[in-house]
C-alpha cells in the first residue's frame, strides 16, 4: 500500500473514532442507555432549514469536547425533520419521528433537546443556548441527576 492510501485510511479511522453514533429509534436508544448506564439525548432538529439547529450542531454538537462528553454519558437520538428533497427520510422514519414529536415536542419547537434517563423518564428539556461548548455541557449535566 502506498503512502497516500495509508494516509487516507488513517484519516478515515481517526475521523470515524470520534463520531457520535446517533440512533434513530427510541427503543434501541433506551436499550443502549440501559446497557451502558447512560442518558438518552433526543435532538429534535430541522437539519437543513432551522438556523438555530444548524448553529447548535456546528458550534456545540460537532465539537470534540461534546463528542467526548456524549461518548461517556449519552446515547444520542436524532429526530430530524428535513425539508429539502435531497435530505428526505424514509416514510417509516418520518412516522417514527412524528410519533416522537407528538410525545416529546408537541409545540414543534426546533431545536429541542430532551434528556431521558435509562428508564425513559424525562429529566430535562432545553434547546439552543448561546453558550460555549463547556457551558453547554454543564447545562446538559444539570439534568443528569
Amino acid at each position: 500500500m502506498n503512502i497516500a492510501k495509508s494516509m487516507i485510511l488513517l484519516f478515515v479511522v481517526l475521523f470515524a473514532t470520534n463520531r457520535i453514533q446517533a440512533q434513530t429509534d427510541l427503543n434501541q436508544a433506551l436499550d443502549q442507555a440501559k446497557k451502558e448506564n447512560k442518558f438518552v439525548f433526543i435532538n429534535f432538529s430541522g437539519s437543513d432549514w432551522c438556523k438555530s439547529c444548524i448553529i447548535l450542531k456546528k458550534t456545540i454538537l460537532n465539537t470534540d469536547e461534546f463528542k467526548d462528553f456524549a461518548k461517556n454519558n449519552l446515547v444520542v437520538l436524532n429526530v430530524d425533520f428535513p425539508r429539502s428533497k435531497k435530505n428526505q427520510l424514509s416514510k417509516e422514519q418520518v412516522k417514527i419521528n412524528e410519533a416522537l414529536a407528538e410525545k416529546y415536542n408537541k409545540k414543534g419547537q426546533f431545536p429541542t433537546i430532551i434528556i431521558l434517563n435509562k428508564e425513559g423518564e424525562v429529566m430535562g428539556k432545553t434547546g439552543y443556548k448561546k453558550l460555549n461548548t463547556n457551558q453547554y455541557i454543564d447545562h446538559i449535566k444539570s439534568f443528569l441527576k
